[in-house]
């Protein structure tokens, strides 16, 4: 097995812009002394730090790519909107969207993190790796065509799709976003078509509050082929386990993809500040060992992981260290320090049972 691992240390130089947490400074809000978006390089650099002090890093393909280009991401994002980002940009930075700022520059870096989901794919569709990974910053699935929010600037997964489309306009994809919240750029941006089927699991009434209800299937062409499971707060490891055999596997198995994306988030962590969900480190490697053997027995094991969420610190390089020793095969392993302290904490049996019949009532009225 050859898994790719793309990133690049540039897309750590993101930055954010004048916010204390996720609110806006001014008035009473005093500046953190840490200061910015919790969206910051440190998550995701430790992760990439982690995986090098293990030696992780030495079982994967580690890979850089070119940025994306504009006519890939005019695939997706109106001129009008990449224009006025990279004048923006160009010009000391600011803000369009909601909850999205960046920095001078931060156009091109942007485009860079789409070019690593671009590569990303490209490399999984040619076989020149069996799976990959890409360490993407800015995350991108809630970037609508035409504006940013939750941090995300441009579309990478939307973006990666439709580079390989370009090429291949038979190519059927899935999305699965295990992202804390829900994937709703993603969403919206393959709505009404039937050529991907867009999968999100999230937290019920976190972000964006008004989106990622159950009944959302998708319109014209698109109908039936958008699912949300929107799960109740304190959704653990067994629940998000429940969520993968008894919704996605069947969803996915029945569209038959040529290739499986995950909007691989880890704010579905226990301790993310972000979230009030129980998943932990041992989640994620059993989600990604599933949804691996499913992409084996599907689409020839034809998948991709594009980093979006997550934002404790100490715990995302655990929880994608998991993920990546599943997508591997690797031997190397990075123990849970908080394994046992986070193992007590789990819905106990007679909540467990209440969500198991939730996710099964669920899956019921989305048909499967």
């Amino acid at each position: 097995m050859s898994t790719a691992f793309y990133w690049d240390e540039r897309t750590m130089w993101h930055a954010g812009g004048n916010y204390a947490f996720t609110v806006p400074l001014g008035g009473l809000v005093q500046p953190l002394a840490a200061g910015g978006l919790p969206e910051s390089p440190e998550t995701k650099r430790r992760l990439k730090n982690l995986m090098d002090v293990t030696e992780l890093t030495g079982d994967l393909a580690v890979m850089r790519a070119p940025a994306a280009t504009q006519a890939q991401l005019q695939l997706v994002h109106p001129s009008e909107y990449l224009n006025a980002f990279k004048e923006m940009s160009d010009n000391g930075g600011g803000e369009i969207g909601h909850h999205a700022p960046f920095a001078q520059g931060g156009y091109e870096l942007a485009a860079l993190s789409a070019g690593l989901a671009v590569a990303a794919v490209e490399g999984v569709l040619t076989g020149t790796h069996d799976n990959a990974y890409a360490l993407t910053r800015p995350p991108g699935h809630h970037c609508v065509a035409d504006g940013p929010m939750g941090f995300c600037l441009l579309a990478n997964i939307a973006i990666a799709i439709e580079a390989a489309k370009a090429t291949r306009p038979d190519l059927r994809v899935a999305v699965l976003d295990w992202d804390v919240h829900h994937g709703n750029g993603t969403e919206a941006i393959f709505y009404d078509r039937a050529d991907v089927l867009t999968l999100s699991f999230h937290q019920e009434g976190n972000y964006p509050l008004d989106t990622g209800d159950l009944a959302d299937r998708g319109t014209g062409a698109g109908a039936g082929y958008n699912l949300n499971l929107p799960l109740p707060a304190g959704a653990g490891h067994t629940a998000y386990l429940h969520a993968i055999d008894r919704v996605a596997t069947p969803a996915i198995e029945a569209y038959k993809p040529d290739l499986i994306i995950v909007a691989c988030g880890y704010d579905a962590g226990a301790v993310d500040p972000l979230d009030r969900m129980l998943a932990t480190a041992d989640t994620f490697r059993q989600m990604t060992l599933k949804i691996k053997a499913l992409a084996q027995r599907i689409c020839d094991g034809k998948l991709v992981l594009c980093h979006e969420g997550g934002y404790s610190e100490i715990y995302v390089p655990f929880c994608g260290h998991a993920t990546l020793e599943a997508l591997s095969g690797s031997d190397i392993t990075a123990p849970d320090p908080m394994k046992r302290a986070l193992t007590s904490r789990q819905p106990g049996p007679r909540f467990d049972a209440f969500l198991r019949g939730e996710i099964d009532h669920m899956a019921g009225e989305l048909g499967l």
